[in-house]
């Protein structure tokens, strides 16, 4: 299994339009039902920075996600919205105490 992570910061007037654009995003996924893919966005504290978390279960799996319209969304509308860029890591899952899928 894949662990994507990516965090960045927006700025304090994109926060909330943010959080509506993964939303469509979740909400695309969630119908289409994937069993191979999980994806949590959360908030720092800070109330503007996020990080997002994507386990990918099968290779098909990792293609999901950016091939989604409201992804594409999600995407174009952050460009330029940043006051930190996006840092992204690739994990292998070792343990969990839960299944993951």
């Amino acid at each position: 299994m894949k662990v994507f992570r990516v965090q960045y910061t927006v700025r304090s007037d994109f926060v909330e339009e943010n959080k509506k654009n993964t939303e469509a995003v979740m909400h695309e996924l969630r119908t289409l039902n994937k069993e191979d893919l999980r994806y949590a966005q959360y908030l720092h504290e800070d109330g503007k920075t996020f990080m997002h978390l994507v386990h990918y279960n099968t290779a098909e799996a990792e293609n999901v996600l950016t091939a989604l319209q409201s992804f594409k969304h999600f995407r174009a509308r952050l460009d330029g919205q940043f006051e930190v860029p996006p840092k992204s890591e690739t994990f292998q899952l070792v343990q969990s105490s839960a299944a993951m899928f």
